[in-house]
């Protein structure tokens, strides 16, 4: 028994830069330690996966889940990377929880995150965006008190503080841009109907007068699919849910033998990473990451601080940026 409690001291120790004495102390609760190192002292043991001692457990871990639906698609990277920097200058470290099909699960997560006793959690286009659908989880969450913060949450039934870009801005700028290069069949790429960011963007696009829909899953084989039968109802003009799905549409429109933008205008969703290098450079929407990350970091501290925070939706508008694959329409033959 000696031999893992000599190293499990030896690494806190190491990780915070203090002596093995001083986390013993901190570990039995001896006087003598500095708020700020007993705090490093219990963060990295949350960190190194060791169970607090039990007279311990009662505090919260600076730690704050950061749960995301996966890493495939940039934008969530580069939200992690955000979310993840504003929390370390508030002394908190965030704990990356990336969903896997057939693997852990969200749920799991949330129960993993709860054992931690850590001091907060964020949720990034979670399981809450399905419609008609009750997630045991976030009662849970709701029932600790536990600071949550849901990321692009059409949620109202939740009673978590939410930050979202707002889709139906969005929606009205992709399509005002195609009508200004005088395109008229248009098409929107949304995600599952169940989605409710997708629910959201749909509205927009009806009232927009579009009416050619094909709905699908987030991926770049989703948007190949959707966009051939779109293509086949000779859109010249469409407007997607995300990035991947736009790229998608590209693929399939160049696996005709159509051209974009020449023959099919193309808009994504998000301007993740690397959109500038594609061909052709995508014209997409711009969620203004830096300002919603920075939103959702003081929402949660605040509820952490124990300062009342309202549960409503902090919405952050989009900015359309132009690029290579929206042209005008063609008026001869194709």
């Amino acid at each position: 028994m000696l031999a893992p409690m000599t190293r499990r001291l030896a690494e806190v120790a190491k990780k915070v830069g203090v002596s093995e004495a001083t986390v013993s102390r901190v570990l039995n609760g001896k006087a003598g330690v500095s708020d700020a190192t007993r705090e490093a002292v219990l963060t990295a043991l949350d960190v190194l996966g060791y169970e607090r001692p039990t007279q311990l457990r009662g505090e919260r871990a600076r730690l704050v889940g950061l749960v995301l639906p996966e890493l495939q698609n940039p934008i969530f990277p580069a939200f992690a990377e955000v979310v993840g920097g504003s929390l370390a200058q508030q002394g908190f470290t965030p704990v990356l929880c990336t969903r896997t099909v057939g693997g852990i699960s969200e749920a799991d997560y949330v129960d993993l995150l709860l054992q931690q006793q850590v001091s907060g959690v964020v949720f990034a286009g979670g399981m809450y965006t399905q419609t008609g659908v009750v997630h045991e989880h976030y009662l849970r969450l709701i029932d600790r008190r536990l600071p949550t913060v849901l990321v692009n949450a059409a949620a109202d039934h939740w009673e978590f503080p939410r930050v979202s870009c707002d889709d139906s801005i969005a929606v009205e700028q992709a399509v005002g841009h195609l009508r200004a290069l005088g395109h008229e069949r248009i098409g929107l790429v949304a995600g599952p109907a169940d989605h409710m960011p997708s629910v959201r963007k749909l509205e927009a696009f009806r009232a927009c007068g579009g009416e050619l829909v094909e709905h699908t899953m987030h991926s770049l084989e989703g948007g190949h699919a959707a966009a051939a039968k779109l293509l086949a109802r000779d859109v010249t003009g469409i407007v997607c849910g995300s990035d991947p799905l736009a790229l998608g549409v590209i693929r399939a429109a160049r696996r005709q033998g159509m051209r974009v933008p020449r023959d099919v205008s193309v808009i994504g969703y998000d301007d993740s990473a690397l959109m500038t290098c594609v061909d052709p450079p995508l014209t997409t929407i711009r969620q203004p990451i830096e300002a919603m990350g920075r939103a959702v970091v003081e929402l949660l501290v605040n509820q952490i601080d124990g300062t009342a925070v309202a549960t409503g939706e902090l919405l952050f508008e989009p900015e359309l940026v132009v690029r290579s694959s929206t042209a005008r329409v063609r008026t001869d033959e194709r």
